[in-house]
Order: C-alpha cells, then structure tokens, then sequence
C-alpha cells in the first residue's frame, strides 16, 4: 500500500513547496495583476463569443408554388395629392384577378407633411398583362382616349379638377401605405395619375410635364424582417425640381428562408435593385409614373442560426486562460531574474 502511494505522489504533475521556501515578489504581484487583468478580459470575451449566434448560408432551387407575394408599401409624394394618386398591379400570367387581396391607405398631408386625412385606396387594379416582357408600359390614358373625348365633363369631375387644383396650390401630399398581395410571378406594380381620365388630368395638371412624381420611400419590403436583413430602397429620397419623369425600379427578388436557433422558420424575401429614371418633354404624351418592376430568382437562400458547442466554448477557454497563465509565469521569472541581475552587483559594490 506504502509503494502504491509513493507511486501516485511521483505522478503528481503540481508538486507544492513549503510556504517558507517560496519567495514573494513586488514583481511579481505586478506580473500576477496583470494576468488576472488580461484572463478576466479573455473570459468576457470568449463568454460573449459563445453567446453570440452565428448565421449560415445555404443556396438550392426554388420549389414553392402557387403561393402569393406580399409587397409591403410605405411612400410619401410631396406634390401630389391623394385624389389623383391610383396605384395599379400588374403581372406575367396573363390572368385578371378581379378581387385582388389589398389593405392600402392613403394618408393626405399639409405643406408641412403632418397628416391631415386618411382614405382607403380602393382604385387599385390588376389587370390582365398580354406580354412577357418588362417593357410593355403603354399610357392607360391613351387607350381610353377616344372614348373620353365622347362624353363633356360632368358636375363630379368639375368638382375634382377644382378640389385637386386647391390641393395641389396649398401644398398637399400624400403618403400610400399597406401590402400588396399578388401572384408569385414576375410583374409591376406602379403608383400615378393613371386613375384619372385624360381630360381630367389634363386640366388639372395641363400636361404630363408638369406632373411632379417626387417621392420618399420610406419601406418596401417583399416579407416580413428577419435580423439583418437590408432593403436597399428603404429611405430612398428622389425630388424633382422643375422637371418630371418616370422613375423605373428594377428589383430582382431572392426567396429567403431564416430559421431561428428555436427551430422558427421565416418565410421571407430579399432583392437587390436597379434604378432608371426617364425625363419627360412638353411634347411627350405619357403620364409620369413610379414604377416597381420586378422578377423572382429560381433560387432560394436559406440562413440558419446556429451558436457553439458548449465544449467548443470550453476548449477555447481553457486554451486562452492556459496560454495566458503560463505566458506570466514566463514573464515573472524573466523579471526577477533581470531585477537580481541589476541589484546584485549594487550589493557587492556596497560591501567593499
């Protein structure tokens, strides 16, 4: 049993010395402080790093179908008021949808963009696209045209030509709001005057010139928001002075799943975007407009949380507190050999 301990005790990698052996040092109170002072700020740090969440990403076809597109809408134009203002959907299956889902307000401002009223916005329309292609954006008025001119201006319209010419003297605006729902194919949405008939719109507005389309977008979102998610066209700030024309936006949008560390998937999209803007003359004929063109990516993202292994976090700390620990016990011998270098000849000179 004697040699069995005696063979335990010459395994002991941490043998201790008698407490009057051991010598201590201001040194090495300053070297141990400092130590303590880096291992403490190690911990933190890898403490931290362990509960943060990392984010993967993976990339794979795109499978959904038959699902529908949410557009989230937040704008303000600070020149045109809420009467004259229509927003029409538009996409690439070449079906009219007729009851088309929609929850879109508009909010009248003063000069001063302080609210002043608010209405549903029940003039939007999704109507039937016959091309394949981004570039069919003839005027709505146009093709009505003919017909307009048929009939002499009733007591209503007269109405609205007086009350929009107020508005638009005064300084009104108007901020559109609310989502979209709309087939998950490629199409557009825009925001005008396309409401208005030609010879209502040219009265108020004596051309498509003098139509000023600035605007502020404040949110468009395809989705809900996941943690760092960027929509590149949130507060986004075009104003016309003295001029007009429309602006195009070509958004290509990515099909994103986020999956969340308590297994929560979020459906969701993200796009990236192009902008063109198209100057408007006195001799041109087509109404200025916002338009939003967009198209979805055959590929979906999916982005995953994921945090640590605990016995990652502890293999890390030991490393960085074992280093560190050693690292001082280095420095603490190479200062008190350095101190006894410079101190031992003073006292050598001092007994001659």
């Amino acid at each position: 049993m004697g040699n069995f301990k005696q063979v335990l005790k010459s395994l002991d990698a941490f043998p201790r010395a008698e407490e009057h052996l051991l010598q201590k040092t201001k040194s090495g109170a300053l070297v141990s402080i400092v130590g303590l002072v880096i291992m403490a700020t190690l911990f933190l740090h890898e403490l931290t790093f362990y509960l943060s969440t990392d984010t993967v990403h993976e990339m794979a076809v795109d499978f959904k179908r038959g699902e529908t597109l949410p557009i989230h809408i937040n704008m303000t134009f600070p020149s045109l008021p809420c009467d004259v203002l229509s927003v029409d959907a538009i996409d690439m299956s070449g079906k009219h949808e007729v009851d088309l889902d929609t929850n879109i307000w508009k909010l009248r401002l003063n000069r001063d963009g302080q609210i002043t009223g608010t209405e549903y916005l029940s003039d939007l329309v999704e109507k039937e696209h016959e091309s394949h292609g981004h570039d069919d954006h003839k005027d709505h008025h146009e093709e009505s045209d003919h017909k307009v001119k048929l009939h002499s201006l009733d007591e209503d319209a007269e109405k609205l030509i007086k009350k929009v010419k107020y508005a638009i003297s005064a300084g009104e605006g108007c901020r559109v709001y609310g989502v979209l729902d709309v087939q998950r194919v490629a199409g557009n949405f825009h925001i005008s005057v396309h409401g208005l008939n030609y010879l209502v719109a040219q009265m108020i507005f004596e051309g498509p010139s003098h139509v000023n389309v600035s605007h502020i977008i404040h949110d468009l979102s395809f989705g809900p928001k996941y943690p760092g998610i960027h929509n590149p066209l949130d507060d986004t700030v075009r104003i016309l002075h003295a001029a007009s024309g429309t602006f195009k936006y070509y958004i290509k949008i990515v099909p994103t799943e986020y999956k969340y560390l308590s297994k929560e998937v979020l459906s969701t999209n993200q796009f990236s975007v192009t902008e063109y803007f198209s100057p408007i003359t006195e001799v041109d004929k087509m109404w200025p407009a916002v338009y939003f063109l967009y198209d979805l990516s055959p590929i979906t993202v999916t982005i995953k949380e994921e945090r640590r292994s605990f016995l990652h976090f502890v293999t890390r700390l030991c490393a960085v507190l074992g280093g560190t620990f050693a690292l001082t016990g280095l420095l603490d011998k190479w200062m008190y050999r350095l101190i006894e270098t410079l101190t031992k000849p003073n006292a050598r000179s001092g007994l001659r």
